[in-house]
């Protein structure tokens, strides 16, 4: 295993063919995610630390791999940081974080004495922010197709929201578009999806990477498909 430090946030792991029949994967089982790559994801993190110094993110690293025919896999590892630079994403964060919030405090309230006034100053609160322009369009990644279908399946039958289904280098990106749905469930739809993936962006544009280089595997109602 020869691992090589490009910069503060990146860092090269060469694993020969040799080394792959000896941890018993291959190509696919990074592309997807198994439970076996995770522990060589891992094994390599610890050694980049030992040998190069390499300090992981705090929160999320990107991977990408590499297939070199007759010799072995490249992965590389950088800090993934989705929301700085991503025109609308900030907005759409800052606002799902007070919809969470206000909804949480909701719910205390609701059971907490003298709650009504508090429900009903909470639910003014609301109205004035959704008065404000918010993001009606949202793209998730995810790392892998299983965690898609666990997302999809926690939600509701009834959804009217638009979704398609893309893949690229073996990362899943959701497209949700609020359609005729009510911008609180369209909100609560967005949290649902950041504890199965991340946010992406909030700009349709950024599809174009995956429509021209990947693939579109669901085009229309890809939750309702995905729930069976």
């Amino acid at each position: 295993m020869k691992i090589e430090r490009v910069d503060e946030k990146t860092v090269k792991c060469f694993l020969s063919n040799e080394e792959l029949e000896e941890y018993q994967i291959d190509y696919k089982d990074f592309v997807l995610r198994s439970e076996k790559a995770k522990q060589v994801v891992h094994d390599i993190i610890l050694q980049a630390e030992e040998q190069v110094g390499y300090k992981p993110p705090k929160f999320a690293f990107d991977m990408q791999i590499m297939l070199l025919p007759e010799e072995g896999l490249l992965l590389t590892f950088s800090e993934s940081d989705p929301i700085n630079g991503i025109p609308g994403a900030g907005q759409l964060m800052e606002y799902l974080r007070e919809m969470k919030q206000a909804l949480e405090r909701s719910k205390q309230e609701l059971g907490a004495e003298g709650s009504g006034k508090a429900h009903l100053q909470e639910k003014e609160k609301m109205v004035e922010k959704q008065k404000q322009p918010k993001p009606g369009k949202a793209i998730f990644a995810f790392d892998g197709i299983r965690q898609v279908m666990a997302y999809a399946a926690a939600l509701p039958g009834n959804l009217r929201v638009h979704s398609a289904l893309y893949e690229m280098d073996g990362v899943y990106y959701l497209f949700l578009e609020k359609g005729s749905a009510a911008y609180e469930k369209f909100s609560r739809l967005c949290i649902q999806a950041m504890e199965f993936g991340r946010l992406h962006g909030t700009d349709e544009t950024m599809l174009l990477p995956m429509r021209e280089h990947g693939g579109c595997l669901i085009e229309e109602k890809a939750l309702q498909k995905l729930r069976g």
